[in-house]
């Protein structure tokens, strides 16, 4: 508990940087599907979204923010469907 407490100190002091990150890795991802389409890297894209929702879940959580904290956490599910999928895991 106390590294998690530890964690949860950093990215409460770091919070804006983190939600930037997040959200112009979300905006970089989607972007990529869009201009490359079938081409996408998309176990990439999908990767790279997920590691984004959990950080932005992260900060919404600690913000106490239900709407984003539900939205992110959704967007947690969705990556992880979307590597099983783009990695030939289900059908």
């Amino acid at each position: 508990m106390a590294i998690l407490r530890q964690m949860n100190a950093i990215v409460g002091r770091n919070l804006r940087a983190i939600e930037m990150v997040g959200v112009l890795m979300r905006i970089f991802s989607f972007s990529l599907v869009s201009w490359l389409g079938p081409d996408s890297p998309f176990l990439f894209v999908w990767a790279f979204n997920t590691v984004d929702a959990v950080m932005l879940s992260w900060c919404a959580i600690l913000r106490k923010d239900l709407a984003y904290s539900i939205l992110n956490v959704f967007w947690i599910g969705v990556g992880v469907v979307g590597m099983l999928r783009a990695g030939g895991f289900s059908h």
